[in-house]
C-alpha cells in the first residue's frame, strides 16, 4: 500500500512543480512502480483526490501548521495535503494507516527533519475530530467557494461573470470527482452494439453517452490502451461534446473538411468516419510531433482520407477551401477542469489576450470557407468573452457570413439564453465537458 502513495507523490510533484500533464503523468507513474490494478486504483484515487481538493487541504494546514504554508518545504506539503485527503475523504483506509504512511514516505524520502512535523499536525487534526473553518460565507463568498470546491477566485469570477452565481455554483460541485471515460465507436470497423458486447467480453462496461450518436461511457477499462478494442482501432477517446460539436457540424460523404488546431484528432477523426473514410479531411496543426501523433492514430482508425501537416493558422499559408471548416481556438480551458484539474492552480493564460487571439484565427479560418459552406468555431472553455462574444463579433464584422442554426440532438436543450447558431454545454447540466460552438455559414 505504501507503494501506492509514492507513486501518487512522485506524479503530483511532477505535476505540480514541474508542469506534467495528470493524465499522463499518473499513467506513466503507475507504470514505472508496477503496481497491480488493486495498488493502481488506489494511487489514482489519492492522486486526483488532491489535486481535485487541493485548496481545501491548504486551508486545513494552514489552521493546525506551526509554519506558515509558503514556509512548508513542497515535499512535505504533498505528503501532508495526501494524508489529510485520505483522513477525510476515503473512508475504507484506517485513520492509522493514513498518518503512519505518511510518516513512513517522509523518511523514505529522506524527509525524517520532518516526519514529526507531520505527524503532530495530522494527529492535531485527529484529536479536534477532523475539525476546521471555512471562510465566512457572509463576509467573503469568494473565498468560502474557493475553499469549499478548490477553485482559485479568479477563475470563479470568470464563471460569475459569464452564468451568474447559481449556475456558478453548480459548476464548481461537478467538477468533484472524475468524469467518465468517454470513446467515439469507429463505426468503419464495427457497430456500437458490437462494440459493446466486445468490451463486455473484456471486462469492461460501456454504456452509450447521453446525446452523441456513437459515444460510449466505459468504467472499469484499467489501461485504455491495452484494450484489444483500442489497438484494432475500433475506438478513440474523444468526450462528448466533441462528438456533439461534429455531430452538428454534419460532415457528408465526398465533402471537404479543414480542422485548422487538430490535435490530437478527434474531431478530424469524428470527421472522417460520419463521411464514411470517403471526401477529404486535412488536418492541420502548429507541432510536428502532434502532426505525428494524429497520422499514427488514423493509420490505427483505418482511416486514408486524412492529410495531417504543420500549419500556422494564424498565419495561413496555402489557402486550400473546403466544404465545412473546423476552427477549435486555443483557450484557457475552464471547461475541462474536471479533466484536467492542475489547470486551477496553473497561472492563467492572460484572459484578456486570448479573445483576441481567438477572433483571428477564426477570421483567417475563414478564408478557407467555400460559398455555401459552413464555419464552426469552438472551444473547451466556459468563458463568455472567449464564446459568445466572439461569435457576436465576427458575424457583425464578417458581412459574408450569416450565422447557422444548430440543429440539436434528441433531448438536449440549452442550459442558458442564447444565439440559435450558438451552443455551451455545461458538466453539471450536461454532463460532459464545458464546451462552445457556434456555426456560420458562407453566403457570398
Amino acid at each position: 500500500m505504501g507503494n501506492s502513495r509514492k507513486t501518487s507523490f512522485k506524479a503530483l510533484y511532477n505535476v505540480l512543480y514541474n508542469d506534467a500533464y495528470s493524465n499522463l503523468e499518473i499513467n506513466r507513474a503507475i507504470k514505472a512502480s508496477q503496481l497491480d490494478r488493486r495498488d493502481a486504483a488506489l494511487a489514482s484515487a489519492i492522486f486526483y483526490g488532491v489535486l481535485e481538493r487541493r485548496l481545501t487541504l491548504q486551508n486545513i494546514i494552514k489552521q493546525y501548521s506551526s509554519i506558515p504554508l509558503r514556509k512548508i518545504e513542497d515535499k512535505v506539503l504533498i505528503i501532508l495535503e495526501q494524508a489529510l485527503y485520505q483522513l477525510l475523504y476515503m473512508d475504507k483506509i484506517p485513520d492509522s494507516a493514513a498518518v503512519n504512511e505518511a510518516v513512513s514516505l517522509a523518511k523514505n524520502l529522506r524527509l525524517s527533519k520532518s516526519s514529526g512535523y507531520i505527524n503532530g499536525l495530522l494527529r492535531s487534526f485527529l484529536r479536534s475530530e477532523k475539525r476546521y473553518a471555512l471562510p465566512d460565507e457572509n463576509k467573503d463568498k469568494l473565498a468560502y467557494l474557493s475553499v469549499l470546491y478548490s477553485c482559485p477566485k479568479e477563475i470563479i469570477e470568470v464563471f460569475i461573470s459569464s452564468y451568474g452565481e447559481q449556475m456558478s455554483e453548480e459548476i464548481l460541485r461537478s467538477l468533484i470527482g472524475r468524469p467518465p471515460v468517454t470513446a467515439s465507436v469507429n463505426t468503419l470497423k464495427i457497430s456500437k452494439d458490437e462494440l459493446i458486447e466486445k468490451l463486455k467480453a473484456e471486462g469492461v462496461q460501456a454504456v452509450s453517452t447521453a446525446y452523441a450518436k456513437n459515444g460510449l461511457n466505459l468504467s472499469s477499462t484499467g489501461s485504455v490502451e491495452e484494450l484489444k478494442s483500442f489497438k484494432n482501432g475500433e475506438l478513440y477517446i474523444q468526450d462528448e461534446a466533441s462528438q456533439i460539436a461534429v455531430e452538428l457540424l454534419n460532415p457528408q460523404k465526398g465533402e471537404s473538411v479543414i480542422d485548422v488546431c487538430a490535435a490530437p484528432g478527434g474531431k478530424s477523426f469524428k470527421s472522417a468516419i460520419m463521411m464514411e473514410n470517403a471526401g477529404r479531411v486535412f488536418s492541420y496543426d502548429l507541432y510536428p510531433h502532434k502532426i505525428s501523433l494524429i497520422s499514427k492514430t488514423a493509420h490505427r482508425l483505418g482511416i486514408n482520407i486524412i492529410k495531417a501537416e504543420v500549419r500556422d493558422a494564424l498565419s495561413g499559408g496555402e489557402k486550400l477551401q473546403a466544404d465545412k471548416v473546423i476552427c477549435d481556438v486555443p483557450c484557457s480551458g475552464l471547461g475541462v477542469l474536471r479533466r484536467k484539474p492542475e489547470i486551477r492552480y496553473r497561472a492563467l493564460p492572460a484572459l484578456s489576450e486570448l479573445p483576441p487571439l481567438q477572433y483571428k484565427i477564426l477570421t483567417e479560418s475563414s478564408q478557407l470557407v467555400n460559398r455555401g459552406g459552413v464555419l464552426l468555431y469552438s472551444t473547451c472553455t466556459l468563458n463568455k468573452h472567449e464564446n459568445n462574444e466572439i461569435a457576436r463579433r465576427f458575424l457583425s464584422e464578417n458581412k459574408s457570413f450569416k450565422p447557422l442554426g444548430l440543429i440539436l440532438p434528441e433531448g438536449l436543450s440549452r442550459a442558458i439564453e442564447e444565439e440559435e447558431n450558438c451552443l455551451t454545454l455545461f458538466p453539471n447540466v450536461h454532463g460532459t465537458d464545458g464546451f462552445f460552438v457556434s456555426a456560420f455559414v458562407r453566403c457570398e
